[in-house]
């Protein structure tokens, strides 16, 4: 199959998405970070319509649909029980500082699918171009550019990808965080949560994947259990802690665990980085699962790989999304169980862009999405591709539709984490059109 290459984000006709669109296009005044609350402050949930003397400017509206003649389709949509927008915040006096918004400096910049590819990148044609996903809220390469650097420079001093850094500067890193988090221009922030992905990408790169050394999967599941004692602290007794710190520092990939969370831990809550910590667990429950793979010889069913791609995600990376913003969604609502339900189909959707896009630089033989379908239904591998975009695409639409209906009852920080979330896939989506990642061959 040919390289993939940049792709242009087709205008979305789903009705949720428009919506989602035209509510991040809002400009309102309040500032992108918003101060942590306390729990005394947060207060209870904002119904949608409340009623009495003295509440109509607590009311949540319904955002018009972009480009459509007429709201009817939504408001039957809503009477039917299917919410349909995705809205930053309530309106009125005093709560403007709940609204999502966008740095000031990057309103009214044109979205990302316009702009023209970075570094002479050319235009080739979309392998998938049926891709049900938004495009990137903002793209400024300058701040993206920024990212990068300062992550070459962390890495060069951690000691991941020796010999090979020149590989995180043409993977252009920073902007895929520049992209995936349009609330925030604050480098200090952005960099955080590029080391934390760069942190978790070396893991896999370093043990698993080949990219950096030879992997070793017969020691695969030894290497991710110390890993894990350093991204939930093992506490050993003090004649054997020693030993296991030595083995620590020794181990680049560790040292860049240990730096990312301590440098994440700087902007974010106890809380926040509790739960990359539980998700990054997760991932390498997913990694150990690979390392089955390899060593047993195991070519997994389709349906065997889509419960991997669960739990091995863009997720850790997503998860930051308000720890970036300046804001913190409160556990109780993170935790539940239709929230997750909802998080974890977008994250799902989030890696299927990845094995669609990184078909190009793969040895056929890899785990991959099309790979296992073609090889399971005995089908090319072209109709393997638009199968690989029907699911993604399902998993898009169930995350747009059960999203709004979770904003209609939720608190303004879970709606604006859904709609945080919501512009990460675009700017991810964007990333691994023109990533040289993904273009150029292993």
């Amino acid at each position: 199959m040919s390289l993939i290459s940049r792709v242009l984000a087709p205008s979305a006709s789903h009705d949720t998405a428009g919506l989602v669109r035209a509510l991040l296009a809002a400009r309102p005044s309040a500032s992108a970070r918003l101060p942590v609350p306390s729990k005394a402050s947060r207060g209870p949930q904002l119904p949608t319509a409340p009623t009495g003397l003295g509440t109509s400017a607590a009311r949540i509206p319904y955002f018009a649909p972009v480009r459509r003649p007429s709201g009817t389709g939504v408001r039957k949509a809503v009477k039917a029980g299917l919410a349909t927008t995705l809205p930053t915040g309530p309106r009125g006096l005093g709560t403007s500082t709940t609204r999502l918004t966008l740095p000031e400096a990057r309103r009214g910049e044109a979205p990302a699918a316009q702009a023209q590819p970075p570094h002479g990148a050319a235009e080739k044609p979309d392998p998938a171009p049926g891709l049900h996903c938004p495009p990137a809220v903002r793209d400024d390469r300058a701040l993206g550019d920024a990212v990068t650097e300062g992550l070459v420079e962390w890495a060069e001093e951690i000691g991941i990808y020796p010999g090979r850094l020149d590989m995180i500067r043409k993977a252009d890193f920073g902007r895929l965080i520049m992209l995936a988090h349009p609330e925030s221009d604050d480098l200090g922030r952005l960099l955080a949560a590029a080391k934390c992905a760069l942190a978790e990408w070396s893991v896999d790169d370093h043990y698993v994947d080949c990219e950096v050394e030879e992997a070793r999967h017969e020691v695969l599941g030894q290497r991710l259990a110390i890993a894990h004692s350093v991204i939930d602290q093992a506490n050993l007794p003090r004649a054997y802690a020693p030993q296991l710190e030595k083995v620590v520092r020794a181990d680049p990939v560790m040292r860049a665990l240990r730096s990312g969370l301590a440098d994440l831990a700087r902007y974010a809550t106890t809380g926040q980085v509790r739960r990359l910590r539980h998700e990054l667990a997760i991932m390498f429950v997913a990694y150990n699962q690979e390392g089955f793979w390899h060593t047993a010889g195991h070519r997994p069913p389709v349906w065997e790989f889509l419960m991997h791609r669960h739990e091995n995600s863009f997720i850790p990376c997503m998860v930051l999304v308000d720890a970036v913003a300046g804001y913190e969604l409160p556990y109780g609502e993170f935790a539940d169980p239709a929230v997750r339900r909802a998080f974890t189909l977008a994250g799902s959707a989030s890696v299927i862009v990845n094995d669609l896009y990184s078909m190009g630089k793969e040895d056929p033989t890899d785990f991959s999405l099309p790979r296992l379908i073609e090889s399971e239904d005995g089908c090319s591998l072209a109709e393997a591709v638009d199968r690989t975009v029907e699911i993604h695409n399902e998993l898009m639409h169930t995350f747009e539709a059960e999203a709004a209906a979770l904003a209609l009852t939720a608190s303004p920080e879970l709606r604006r984490f859904l709609a945080g979330t919501w512009a990460w896939l675009g700017g991810n989506r964007e990333w691994h059109a023109v990533s040289a990642r993904y273009t150029t061959p292993a």
